[in-house]
C-alpha cells in the first residue's frame, strides 16, 4: 500500500481538494476527519463534525478512541486498498494516523500551498469562518444519517474529478457541524407538527388530523400521524400519498432524516 498526506491549516481546502488529487493520482481511499471513505463510500469511522466540541473533533480525528482505531484499522485491512491518502493540519498528525491505523510509512508528501493558489486558500477560509461550512469528501446520500439535522449540500464535480473514474459525476458534501462556529440550531415538534397539518390540509383524500407522534434519534426522526380520512376517497392512496409528501417535505426543509412516517387512518368522516 503506497501512503500520501496532504497537510494544510485547517480551512485550507484539504477535503474539498482530497477527491480532484485522488482522481489526479489513482487513489482509492482516504483518512479525513475519522472517516475512512472508499471509492466515495464512507466504509467505516466517525466524523469528527459531530463532535460538540473542537477539543472532541481533534480526538476523533487522531483516532485516540481504541473502539473508534480497531474498527478503522480493521476495515482498512480488510479492503486493504493500493493507495490511500490522509488528511491532516500538520505532518506530526498525518504521521500519528498513520501509526495508529498500522499503516505503512508516508511515501509521498504534499503540502496544500503546493496545489492551491492564495485566492483558493482565502476563499476556503472565508467558507470556514464566515459561514461555518466544512467539507466532507462524500456524497450527501453517504451522510444523511449520520448528519440528520446538519445542513447538508451537495457539490458535483464533473468529469475529470473524483476517485479512479474520471468520467463519472462525483460528489462532494458541505456540513455545517455542532461546533460551528455559527452555533447550533434545533427544530421543535412544533414545527414538525405545522408541516404535516400543512400538508394534510392540501390532500384531498385528508379529513383531519388527530395526532402527530414524534420520536427523535441520533440518526433521525420517525413520525406516527393519526388521521380520518374522507369517506369516498381511495383512503389507502391517499394515505400513501400523505405519507410520501411528509417524508420528502420534511426532509427537505429540516434537514432530518426521516427514518419512517406511519400513517394511521383511525376512521372515515
Amino acid at each position: 500500500m503506497k501512503v500520501y498526506s496532504l497537510v494544510g491549516k485547517s480551512g485550507t481546502g484539504k477535503s474539498y481538494q482530497a477527491m480532484t488529487l485522488c482522481g489526479k493520482k489513482n487513489i482509492p481511499a482516504i483518512i479525513d476527519d475519522g472517516l475512512f471513505i472508499y471509492e466515495s463510500r464512507i466504509l467505516q469511522g466517525q466524523s469528527a463534525k459531530r463532535q460538540t466540541t473542537k477539543i472532541g473533533a481533534i480526538k476523533t480525528a487522531l483516532f485516540t478512541d481504541e473502539e473508534h482505531r480497531r474498527s478503522v484499522a480493521e476495515k482498512l485491512k480488510e479492503i486493504n486498498p493500493d493507495k490511500i491518502l490522509i488528511l491532516g493540519t500538520s505532518t506530526g498528525m498525518v504521521n500519528r494516523i498513520a501509526e495508529r491505523l498500522e499503516l505503512p510509512e508516508i511515501e509521498e508528501r504534499i503540502f496544500i500551498e503546493e496545489i492551491t493558489t492564495e485566492a483558493q486558500r482565502a476563499a476556503a477560509r472565508k467558507q470556514r469562518v464566515d459561514l461555518g461550512k466544512h467539507v466532507i469528501p462524500a456524497p450527501a446520500g453517504q451522510l444523511k444519517t449520520d448528519f440528520s439535522g446538519y445542513f447538508l449540500h451537495p457539490i458535483r464535480m464533473i468529469k475529470g474529478f473524483g476517485f479512479t473514474n474520471k468520467d463519472s459525476i462525483q460528489e462532494r458534501s458541505v456540513v455545517r457541524p455542532t461546533y460551528s462556529y455559527l452555533g447550533e440550531f434545533f427544530i421543535s415538534d412544533k414545527v414538525i407538527n405545522d408541516i404535516v397539518y400543512h400538508l394534510a390540509n392540501q390532500n384531498e383524500g385528508v379529513h383531519s388530523i388527530i395526532r402527530v407522534l414524534t420520536q427523535n434519534t441520533k440518526t433521525g426522526i420517525g413520525l406516527t400521524v393519526m388521521v380520518n380520512m374522507k369517506y369516498g376517497h381511495q383512503v389507502m392512496e391517499g394515505a400513501r400519498e400523505l405519507q410520501r409528501e411528509i417524508s420528502e417535505h420534511i426532509a427537505y426543509m429540516t434537514a432530518f432524516n426521516i427514518h419512517s412516517v406511519d400513517v394511521e387512518v383511525r376512521g372515515l368522516m
